[in-house]
């Protein structure tokens, strides 16, 4: 299994897709090559669409509530009331 794929340019810029001419353009600006810039934008749109972590569906163990509490400021007249800390 390669490593590599086809990278097609687009003739002209569109919601899909984008034309040579825009990624120099964008490349001269990030001071970078061609090929850094798409990973570069690959690695936003990655960061942006995809979960950066492990699901969790699991309850907050006893250690997480008491850490939880300790960031709470102490000797203040204000309340925090949620349910997640009973």
């Amino acid at each position: 299994m390669s490593d590599q794929i086809a990278f097609r340019y687009r003739t002209n810029d569109s919601a899909t897709g984008v034309s040579r001419k825009t990624v120099k353009r964008l490349a001269e600006l990030l001071d970078m090559s061609e090929t850094q810039t798409l990973h570069h934008a690959l690695r936003l749109l990655a960061v942006n669409l995809l979960p950066q972590y492990e699901r969790d569906d699991a309850g907050l163990t006893t250690l997480h509530i008491e850490q939880i509490k300790e960031q709470i400021p102490q000797g203040t007249q204000k309340s925090v009331r949620s349910s997640l800390l009973d």
